[in-house]
């Protein structure tokens, strides 16, 4: 675009001549003929104009006239970009699966299920002992453990400290676990109010919970854990069947409350003083805080009634006969509410010797864990 600050000079300038005086000279026939009709146009423009303002004078005024002058327009912000919504978490996979079906897969990561025979009960099958700790060893040092706080979660230093004076390691914690909705709602609530920094496994394991609905103040259910057939040289088929038909007993304790009213009073009414004296015993000897009590009961029903392995579990460590625990467990099967478990056991032979291996302590002492 030119530039159009200096006058104008050259041949296109302004022709206008001033003059310092004006001379008097005798206007041209066509100026005065101009002048004439000039004057004419400016008298018709006038009375034009007169009439125009009459006209307007004349015709009703509206109660309100808008303003001759718009106003003026203050240029608006550009809107700012909107913001971009973080993406949802992906949602984890679940499907529905009976026990055989659960036993058979084999998991990449984690595999998540629902036990068919029941819904309420959720099933991780990890393929790495480690990532299984990383979940819930810490879940399992505040619910149960013996020598941990009941009240507080553990730092990270805390825990692995903890793991270090009970001869573990972080895979090796525990080989099976298992805990109720509402202490998995606890576990977090206790994390977030002494803001304790929680891994990115135990964050997977908060998104779950939200995503079946287990924040909910009623809901119930119950979480349990087993790990992959080789993620050990321990954990062989046999050994993950023990651990999961365990577990799966302790899912319908934690689902069920008139299943979980059953064994209660079956370990006040059927077992003596002495008989209970000898399982809390044992349980301590595997860790478990034997001051609280549902912990015993839970862990009686498991142990006596589903885990028939003698490489995992054999009266004497009680202090029964096989025939005292044959005893109880027809008691238990008859008492006990119908459904599932109840088929299962009725299709279980009652407990009897067997072989055992050499490193039968340390098998039964790793492998079976019903936290």
């Amino acid at each position: 675009m030119a530039d159009r600050s200096q006058p104008p000079s050259g041949p296109d300038a302004d022709d206008t001549v001033r003059l310092a005086r004006p001379l008097a000279r005798k206007p041209e026939p066509w100026l005065t003929s101009r002048r004439a009709w000039l004057a004419g146009a400016g008298i018709l423009s006038t009375a034009c104009l007169l009439r125009g303002v009459s006209i307007l004078l004349e015709s009703p005024r509206p109660a309100q006239r808008a303003s001759v002058v718009p106003p003026a327009r203050v240029p608006s912000a550009p809107a700012p970009p909107a913001p971009t919504a973080a993406p949802a978490p992906a949602e984890f996979p679940i499907r529905s699966a009976s026990e055989q079906e659960i036993l058979r897969n084999v998991p990449t990561g984690v595999s998540v299920f629902r036990f068919a025979a029941d819904d309420r009960i959720l099933v991780l099958d990890f393929a790495s002992l480690h990532e299984q700790g990383m979940t819930l060893n810490r879940v399992a040092a505040l619910i149960e453990k013996a020598g941990a706080p009941r009240t507080r979660v553990l730092t990270e230093g805390e825990l692995l400290a903890a793991i270090r004076a009970d001869g573990s390691t972080v895979a090796t914690y525990y080989y099976g676990h298992d805990y109720s909705a509402a202490s998995l709602r606890r576990f977090f609530a206790l994390a977030d109010a002494e803001k304790i920094e929680l891994g990115a496994e135990e964050d997977q394991l908060r998104q779950l919970l939200h995503q079946v609905g287990w924040f909910a103040s009623d809901a119930q259910g119950g979480l349990i854990s087993i790990p992959a057939v080789g993620s050990d040289p321990n954990v062989t088929l046999p050994a993950r069947y023990a651990i999961l038909h365990h577990e799966l007993s302790h899912g319908l304790f934690f689902s069920d409350p008139d299943y979980a009213h059953f064994v209660h009073k079956f370990w006040n009414t059927a077992l003596t003083a002495d008989e209970r004296e000898g399982v809390r015993r044992f349980l301590g000897s595997e860790g478990y805080d034997t001051t609280y009590e549902e912990l015993m009961y839970n862990e009686m029903q498991a142990y006596l009634m589903f885990t028939r392995d003698p490489a995992f579990f054999s009266p004497p460590r009680v202090g029964m006969t096989e025939q005292r625990l044959a005893e109880l467990q027809t008691q238990f099967l008859r008492g006990m509410p119908t459904g599932w478990l109840h088929d299962a056991l009725a299709a279980t032979p009652v407990m009897v010797s067997g072989p055992k291996p050499k490193d039968h302590a340390v098998r039964r002492r790793t492998l079976l864990h019903a936290g």
